[in-house]
């Protein structure tokens, strides 16, 4: 749309460029008026200087209202503990740098936020808020793929997110980067109600740190209204550093990986369950023996899979670095393509990647293409790669790599064969092995997805939410891509009905969110050879009390019972589709922890849906943590299933102070244990010179006074194993 700005703001052409995020917010709030509802996309995308502008101004004017609509608001992790601060602190400066922290936050989370200032969110962050009744009272329960509809009646006016940039010979382009989710749902939607006359913004926020993502998240200067680009490189974008895997989640992983069939589909989420099924993914494509090994050790009568000759397609609102390393290893390397004729003959192996005159003819037979081409023929052979870019078209005629011409009339027999001699390409274009809404990860993924060679950049599209989380529009195409599709989710618990509770707790308050975990559930269930797998840890430790994850019931449900599947512990796998309740009742139970079981069946008998005589097998009898340790010990050993297989942000100092202050605060939570340690603690010796570096990192290595003492011995205590 050709649209230029003057030194002072003005708009020539409809955008204007602007160097500073304060002036920029008045500009939008003279614009829309002094009720702003304005909408930022979840995780890394937010553009926190101009939210932080706005912010301010909220503040400095109780006659403006600033309503945020967002979801999973990010934050420098705070400790909450003299020892978490000690931790924390040097960990973030050096995580984080110059990352700005979103100014409502600390407001929020102490319930300052003035009153003309709302904060109202789909998704929270995991467990931050359960306390907050601020937040819990203003979250939107609302499944990903309506999250854009759900904003908008919320009254969205201003929509803003970070983005890349690129400096090109024709002007700057930007990409939506990491957060094309929610954006290509609500910008048009708000710019027909700016054609019915209503005053609305899009902005964006530059940032060249974030990686340039192109196809669709590729614009330009004309989709915004406003983009603020301070100059520089950006600030540093938020990371989430590796989290350890321990053997109960690496078996876990390990046994969701074996359920992924080669040629299929996958999603998988963040955390480090989702890493624990991308470390085992890797190591069954890489090293098959090491693999079959780890998962006969848990399961001597099972079949482990094998590799990935076919390779898996990756559709997944979230775009976690999991899937990065399964890319480098060649297990992510199935492309689909954006045309239902032409993925439907791959799909029936009609025709293959490679190019031949088979491609051709078969294009031609399933009337992809017309008998005598026209423009938009040639256009779309050039476009999948089946005609060589040096082939030329004008009125019918197609001008070959050598110059001469031919009729481009493919049912003549020697026009067809000359064609196929001289203008075919190698193999067809624009595949996709790779569909995501936002990502997020640790800074070693974002260097890499700047790195992205062209063909690799290629076959990776983010793209909207709607696309990725649901069958609606473009069924079929959808359908034919996502084959043997294997939607892979973690939750808190599982009722022994086969439901699942992965956000909330029975009084009402919200850990989490929906996210898009209801979305892959009920698509799994409508796409045939489509699975919905989730994830359960057997038991949870809390104040030093174990208990089951499987439980009789919930006051609370994220997915109901009808819409159950497949559910996986760290002891094994319950099919529960198409099962009667009595079955699903006996899988849940022979996957639970056996410290559990007899409680769980006695329930179940109780309300009639297991016989009196049932019994659990020997086999499920010994679900015990300390089996699954010594089965996995010998990989363990061999150098497999470490702790932090996609390496770490942490030093090994940094590694052993994060065990020993989980198992300190573990510890402390029992009283009478607690009083030893530290009544121990009081006469211990010095520290041996083996944990000077670690005291240093802590700045304990010259305690002063006795409380630094004690803290400093309790610390020692913990590093050496407790």
């Amino acid at each position: 749309m050709g649209r230029t700005m003057s030194k002072s703001g003005e708009v020539a052409g409809g955008t204007a460029h602007h160097r500073d995020a304060d002036e920029l917010a008045e500009r939008v709030i003279a614009h829309v008026g002094s009720k702003i509802a304005l909408a930022v996309p979840l995780g890394l995308g937010k553009p926190n200087h101009f939210v932080n502008a706005l912010y301010r101004r909220a503040v400095a004017d109780p006659g403006l209202h600033l309503k945020i609509l967002t979801a999973l608001t990010l934050e420098r992790p705070q400790g909450a503990s003299d020892l978490e601060q000690r931790f924390l602190g040097p960990l973030a400066d050096r995580l984080y740098g110059d990352y700005p922290d979103l100014d409502y936050v600390k407001a929020q989370m102490t319930g300052t936020l003035p009153a003309n200032i709302e904060i109202c969110e789909f998704y929270l962050r995991p467990g931050a808020m359960l306390n907050n009744g601020q937040a819990q009272q203003n979250y939107i329960s609302s499944n990903y793929t309506h999250s854009a509809r759900d904003i908008l009646a919320q009254g969205a006016n201003v929509v803003a997110q970070l983005v890349g940039a690129r400096d090109m010979p024709g002007g700057t382009r930007y990409s939506l980067s990491s957060n094309t989710d929610t954006v290509f749902d609500l910008e048009p939607r708000l710019r027909a109600r700016a054609q019915a006359g209503e005053k609305i913004a899009v902005v964006a926020e530059v940032n060249r740190q974030l990686p340039f993502m192109e196809g669709e998240a590729d614009v330009g200067a004309d989709y915004f209204d406003h983009v603020l680009d301070e100059g520089g490189p950006g600030f540093r974008l938020f990371a989430t550093p590796h989290r350890p895997i321990n053997f109960i989640e690496h078996a876990i992983g390990l046994n969701a990986a074996n359920l992924v069939e080669d040629g299929g589909t996958l999603q998988i989420g963040i955390g480090a369950m989702g890493e624990a099924i991308a470390y085992s993914l890797r190591l069954r494509h890489t090293d098959n023996d090491a693999y079959r090994a780890a998962f006969e050790a848990l399961h001597p009568e099972g079949q482990a899979g094998g590799i990935f000759e076919a390779g898996l397609y990756g559709s997944s609102e979230m775009f976690v670095d999991g899937f990065w390393h399964l890319m480098k290893a060649g297990v992510i390397k199935r492309k689909v393509y954006g045309d239902v004729v032409l993925q439907r003959l791959l799909s029936e192996q009609k025709i293959s990647e490679q190019v031949s005159g088979e491609t051709l003819r078969a294009l031609r037979q399933a009337d992809a293409i017309s008998a005598v081409l026209t423009r938009a023929d040639f256009s779309y052979l050039q476009k999948y790669g089946v005609f060589r870019p040096e082939v030329g078209f004008d009125d019918g005629v197609l001008t070959l790599p050598d110059g001469r011409t031919v009729d481009a009339d493919l049912d003549r027999s020697e026009n067809l064969d000359e064609i196929c001699s001289t203008c075919l390409g190698e193999r067809l274009k624009g595949g996709v092995f790779l569909h995501g809404g936002f990502f997020l990860g640790p800074s070693d993924f974002y260097q890499g997805l700047r790195d992205l060679t062209g063909a690799q950049q290629d076959a990776i599209r983010m793209t909207a939410i709607s696309f990725v989380n649901q069958l609606y529009g473009d069924e079929e195409l959808k359908r034919l891509q996502r084959v043997k599709a294997r939607f892979i989710n973690s939750c808190m618990m599982v009722t022994l009905s086969g439901a699942v509770v992965s956000d909330g707790l029975e009084d009402g308050r919200v850990v989490s969110g929906v996210g898009g975990q209801y979305n892959f559930v009920a698509m799994a269930h409508e796409l045939e050879g489509g699975r919905s797998i989730i994830l359960v840890n057997a038991t949870r430790t809390k104040d030093g009390k174990v208990s089951s994850n499987i439980v009789p019931h919930y006051g609370h449900i994220t997915v109901p019972r009808h819409l159950r599947d497949i559910m996986v512990s760290e002891y094994g796998v319950a099919d529960l589709r198409g099962k009667t309740d009595r079955d699903v009742v006996v899988a849940l139970v022979e996957i639970a922890d056996s410290r559990f079981q007899d409680e769980l069946i006695a329930v179940a008998k109780k309300a009639g849906k297991l016989e009196a005589g049932y019994v659990v097998p020997a086999a499920n009898r010994n679900n015990l943590p300390a089996r699954l340790a010594a089965a996995l010990k010998p990989v363990q050993a061999a150098g497999h299933f470490s702790s932090f297989p996609f390496g770490s942000d942490l030093t090994s100092e940094e590694r052993a102070l994060a065990g020993a202050l989980r198992r300190l605060k573990a510890a402390m939570s029992h009283p009478v244990r607690a009083a030893g340690l530290v009544m121990g603690a009081l006469f211990a010796p010095k520290p041996s010179a083996r944990w000077t570096a670690h005291l240093e990192r802590m700045g304990l290595a010259q305690p002063s006074g006795l409380k630094e003492r004690v803290t400093q011995q309790l610390l020692v205590r913990m590093l050496a194993g407790g």
